[in-house]
Formats: structure tokens, C-alpha cells, sequence
């Protein structure tokens, strides 16, 4: 059996966890992300080395997820505004103080990953993950393999266009998906709805203060069957569903996998979500339907997506050899 070390690498926190090759989870922990690059990559080698060594297994590899725009290739963090790298070769730099291969993908790509590897995408050969957040993360899993495009940087449908001319995104475009879509505009959409309408019991739930406002309100106020919220639900899904549909025209994936704090909400949202889309697709979802799923990984996606991304690489040299 091989083991590989996944990790997780955030602005905050780094997350690493040592897992097989069937994907199942070892050990795994969490430390304090520190500041500066060479204190990073030596945080990184000491990590690795304590949970290898807790899990009493010889690694054969090791994978990360960074934040940003990732060249795979050479393993080089082009630019990461989480991290305020730039031009920094961490798997190279890594790979150096472990005496490993080391092998980096975007972070968003290895959740998507993980999710097919061993998540709610585990039966499908193709599909598309959308963490939706702050903003839309995604990643595209053709065949099994990332699909990351030319020099890493493709995979970016947070900022497709649904809405010409629309609100500008912090990307310069205008209209994009993430903009109207994201769980961060989900709560601004409903704060400015909010303003007009006191009489509201979305209110009530944030306890009079806008500032308590998530994306968990709206749900809430759709159990107590208040018509603000239902009306902000059906706006938003619409939203969602242009964008969704417009990547199941582009990739015609056998799945969506939904992530991020939304995806909780399940059936409330995937049930009505599923109707709009199939309504838009091409072939209204009758020839080669579309599934739409939760994300069932959490906050172990990046980690089992990072330690395959490893292991595919890991192979990949093996069989050209």
C-alpha cells in the first residue's frame, strides 16, 4: 500500500492530512498558516514529517492545494493574493526539504478532485464541482483527470458571463456568475430586499440587524414560509441556474456537485434548482441528464484531492518510465 500526504493550504490555516491510495484518511490535523513564503515551506516539511511519522507509513508522495493562480506544471504559485506570493516555486522548494515529489494544484481543482475521488462525484467519470462561497470556486473532472486548461489557468466559471453589462466584478468584467450567485451575493440580495420590506420576518432572524445576515437567512425565513424570502429564493435560484446551465452546455458533465455552506441546505435547494436548469439546457435534460448533488467531502475535499492529484502524478511518471 502507498501513502500519500494531502494538503490544504490557506491564507489562515494549513490543513494536511495522510491518506492511502483507496483515498482513505489516515490521520490528518491542522496548524496556523505562518507569515512569509520560506517560513511557509518550512512549516509545510515539519507538518509532513509529524504526521507521517504519527501515522508510521513511508510516503510516497505529497500533494497540495494553494489558493490563486497555479501553474501545475512546474509546481509554481504564479499569484496568490491569500497568501501574497508571487513567482514562488513551492513544490520545487518543498519537494527539496522532504526528499519527495511534490505536486500543487489550485485549491478549488483539488476539492473538485477529491470530490470525484472519494466524495458525492465518486460514480461519475465527469464533473463539475462549484464551492459557492465568497465568491464561485470550481473544478472540471473529465475522464477522472483535472481539466485545468493552458498553463493551469482555465477552470475559472465563477466568472463566465450571465447578466451583459451587469454588476462589475472584483475580476473587471461585468456580469459575472460569482457576482450574482455566490453566497456573498445571496446576502446582499437579501439586505437590500430586507430594506424595503420591515414587515418581513427575515428581521426577526437576524435579530433586527442586517449585519447577521448569511446565507442561511433566507432558508430560515422559507420554514416560516415568509414571502420576502421565497421571493429572494426564487431570484437567486434563477441566478444559479444560468450559470449551471451554461457550463452543462459547455462540458456536458454527468454531475454538478454543489459546496460551500449552501450546499447544506439540501433538498430545499437542489430539488427546485434541478427544475430551472433542466428547463435551460439543451434537450431540456432529457438526452444526457445532468445530476446535481451536494458535496458530501466538506472540509477534507482539498485533502483527499491534493494526495490523488499526487498519486495520478505519481503514476503518470511511473508509466512513462
Amino acid at each position: 500500500m502507498r501513502y500519500f500526504a494531502g494538503i490544504d493550504l490557506g491564507g489562515t490555516f494549513i490543513k494536511c492530512g495522510i491518506l492511502d491510495e483507496t483515498g482513505k484518511i489516515i490521520n490528518k490535523d491542522k496548524v496556523v498558516t505562518p507569515q512569509g513564503y520560506l517560513c511557509t515551506v518550512d512549516k509545510l516539511s515539519d507538518f509532513v514529517k509529524e504526521l507521517a511519522a504519527r501515522a508510521q507509513v513511508n510516503l510516497t508522495g505529497v500533494g497540495i492545494g494553494a489558493p490563486g493562480v497555479i501553474e501545475s506544471e512546474t509546481g509554481t504559485v504564479v499569484v496568490s493574493h491569500n497568501l501574497k506570493w508571487k513567482d514562488v516555486p513551492l513544490a520545487k522548494d518543498l519537494s527539496a526539504k522532504l526528499g519527495l515529489p511534490v505536486f500543487l494544484t489550485n485549491d478549488a481543482n483539488a476539492a473538485a478532485l477529491g470530490e470525484n475521488f472519494c466524495g458525492s462525484g465518486k460514480e461519475y467519470s465527469s464533473m463539475v464541482l462549484l464551492t459557492i462561497g465568497t465568491g464561485i470556486g470550481s473544478g472540471i473532472v473529465i475522464n477522472g483527470k483535472l481539466f485545468e486548461g493552458y498553463r493551469s489557468a482555465g477552470a475559472e466559471l465563477g466568472h463566465e458571463t450571465i447578466q451583459f453589462r451587469g454588476k462589475k466584478c472584483a475580476c473587471g468584467r461585468r456580469g459575472c456568475f460569482e457576482v450574482y450567485a455566490s453566497a456573498s451575493a445571496l446576502v446582499k440580495q437579501t439586505r437590500q430586499k430586507m430594506r424595503k420590506h420591515s414587515e418581513s420576518v427575515l428581521w426577526k432572524i437576524c435579530e433586527g440587524d442586517l449585519s447577521k445576515v448569511d446565507g442561511r437567512t433566507v432558508f430560515e425565513g422559507m420554514k416560516q414560509n415568509d414571502a420576502l424570502a421565497m421571493n429572494i429564493f426564487d431570484t437567486y435560484i434563477g441566478y444559479l441556474a444560468e450559470g449551471i446551465a451554461n457550463i452543462i452546455n459547455s462540458f456536458r458533465p454527468e454531475a454538478v456537485v454543489l459546496g460551500g455552506g449552501i450546499s447544506a441546505e439540501g433538498d430545499t435547494l437542489i430539488h427546485p434548482l434541478k427544475k430551472r436548469v433542466n428547463a435551460l439546457i439543451l434537450g431540456r435534460g432529457e438526452y444526457a441528464p445532468v445530476e446535481i448533488v451536494a458535496a458530501a467531502l466538506g472540509n477534507d475535499a482539498g485533502l483527499c484531492g491534493t494526495a490523488k492529484f499526487a498519486k495520478d502524478k505519481t503514476d503518470s511518471v511511473s508509466d512513462a518510465n
